[in-house]
This record gives structure tokens, sequence and C-alpha cells, in this order.
């Protein structure tokens, strides 16, 4: 794989910013730079980092933070960007609360928790990033930043999403989501006292996780990658095709 990707925008008050142009795709295309950018979350930008934002021409974020993820920590953004907001809920903050009051928790009872909740992010809320493409599906929208709070889980599935509708291998779709295991500064401030074990797990990638909820997000659209396309995310055989062409060089 191409080991200078992806691109990061290095900010002093956010991380795990990219851009999603330079995955090679199946028919050998490649997805455009500059229209297409995750990150985590934007509520913490400097000045300088509002102007380096400024400069990529974004027209629209996509908030896929809860409701009171987002009111508690709002975005900072340049003039000219609109937030839109595609809120999932987050789902394991109670479970990790009765977890962390348990002494023998362990790193692998977080991962229970977040397979749940990445299960959810490809069935229960598969709308949010229905209306993820739609937005794409518009030029005048680009270039187009979609972030949660640390980029990673709700982010990590609609990056894998999008690169898989526009043709990218599952191996392509795995590589960029481990991208943020060194591209995120763990920024994200957990309960105090949590334990390390605990914490890693929260902070980690875990493809196996992230694989689990294209599965059960095809699964759950008729079994087949083309009908969750069509069925899950509004992607008929014209609408992909219009997608490929706007974003793929």
């Amino acid at each position: 794989m191409t080991q200078d990707l992806p691109i990061a925008v290095p900010l002093d008050g956010a991380s795990n910013l990219r851009d999603l142009g330079g995955w090679q795709v199946a028919d050998g295309r490649r997805v455009r730079h500059g229209l297409i950018y995750r990150s985590a979350t934007l509520a913490h930008l400097t000045e300088r980092d509002v102007s380096t934002i400024a400069a990529l021409g974004l027209r629209t974020v996509c908030d896929l933070r809860g409701v009171d993820e987002a009111a508690h920590r709002p975005s900072r953004l340049p003039d000219g960007a609109e937030r839109i907001p595609l809120p999932i809920e987050p789902t394991v903050g109670a479970s990790l609360a009765d977890l962390m009051r348990r002494e023998l928790s362990t790193g692998e009872d977080v991962v229970d928790l977040l397979r749940r909740a990445y299960l959810d992010y490809g069935t229960r809320f598969i709308g949010a990033y229905r209306n993820l493409f739609e937005l794409l599906l518009q030029p005048g929208r680009h270039a187009l930043l979609f972030h949660c709070s640390a980029g990673k889980d709700r982010t990590g599935l609609g990056a894998a999403l999008i690169l898989t509708a526009l043709g990218a291998t599952r191996e392509t779709v795995l590589e960029d989501y481990r991208a943020t295991d060194r591209l995120w500064r763990r920024d994200l401030a957990l309960p105090p006292g949590t334990p390390k074990p605990l914490a890693d797990a929260l902070y980690d990638t875990h493809p196996v996780l992230l694989e689990a909820a294209l599965d059960a997000a095809i699964e759950a659209h008729g079994g087949e990658m083309p009908l969750l396309l069509e069925r899950g995310l509004g992607l008929d055989a014209r609408r992909l095709d219009r997608l490929r062409d706007l974003l793929l060089e």
C-alpha cells in the first residue's frame, strides 16, 4: 500500500485531521485530493488552526457527535463553513461507568462495549451516514469534512463506508482506519481514575470491530454490498456512478 497516505493536516488544537484523497480504488482511479476530510473534534482550534482549516476551502462540516456532546463542546469553524449535525449518539457511557466501578474490569470488557457500539453505528444509525452521502453528492458542498469526538469510531465507519462505496478494497479501508493510531493525540478526556487497560482499549483502533460493523450493515440490508449501498445509503447505480465521478480521478 502507499506509505505516505493518509495526508494529515497538522493543527495545534486538534488532531487526526486528514485528507481522504489519494487512496486507490478497484478500477485504478484514486480519491481526489482536497474534497473529503475526516477529523477529531474541532472544539479547541486556535486562531492559527482556524486559518489553516479555512485554507482547505471547507464548505460543509458534518458533526457526527451526539446532541449533548456537540452542545457541550461547540466547534470552531472558519467563515464559509456550514456545520451540519448528523448525530450518532454515544452508547458506552453508562456501561463504561459501571465497568469502572468493578475492580476486575479489563480492556476486553471495554472492547465488548465498543463492539456493541460499532454494531449500532452500522445498523441503528445508518441514516446518519446516508445523509452524509447525500451531502457528498452535492458538488456545492465540497470540500466536506466529517468528524466525531476522537475521529476514530463513528468517523472511522463513515470513512470506511465512503471508501468502500468508491471501490476501495477492505485492506485499504483498514489501512485508513488504523492511521488514527499514529495521527490522533489521544486528547479526549476520560473520567478521572480510568485504569490504563481500560483507557488503552478506548483509545486504540479495533479493526475487527470496524469489519464487524461493515458486515452487520451489509447483513441488515440484504446481505450484499450493492444492496447496502442502494437500500442503506441511497446509492443506486446512477447515484453511485455520479458519486464516483465527483470524487475519483
